[in-house]
């Protein structure tokens, strides 16, 4: 995967394209609809602190690791204490400039947190991977 993605990013002008907020954006407010149709389907309870949007008690199964950003939403089962929210936070800035970009790219990036810049921007300490 992250072989693809590297070849996609050197084609002269893709990158430009795909990063733009023309093309971001709309994939950022996708995903953002989709986490809250999920999470609703799911019947998790919503919530919101501070600037984050998030659904918790939903099933384990639901989402990876001990919670998930996707768009704009965190989805977890419980793991929501203040540390863990502002980690999550940074994901949803991650997604915002990115879009559906966001996937490949965090994929690539690979799957250990300590190496994962996405992570590591995100505060790995605050997301308990340390």
């Amino acid at each position: 995967m992250a072989a693809i993605v590297r070849g996609v990013v050197r084609v002269p002008g893709v990158r430009l394209l795909l990063l733009s907020p023309a093309v971001a954006r709309p994939g950022y407010w996708l995903a953002t609809f989709l986490a809250f149709l999920w999470g609703g389907i799911l019947l998790g309870k919503f919530g919101k602190r501070d600037q984050l949007s998030f659904y918790d008690r939903l099933p384990r199964w639901a989402f990876g690791r001990g919670g998930t950003t996707i768009g704009a939403v965190y989805l977890t089962h419980d793991n929501e204490d203040d540390g863990v929210l502002q980690h999550e936070y940074v994901h949803t800035r991650q997604w915002r400039k990115y879009g559906l970009c966001f996937i490949p790219l965090y994929i690539a990036a690979g799957a250990d947190a300590r190496g994962n810049r996405f992570e590591v921007e995100a505060g790995l300490a605050r997301g308990h991977y340390l």
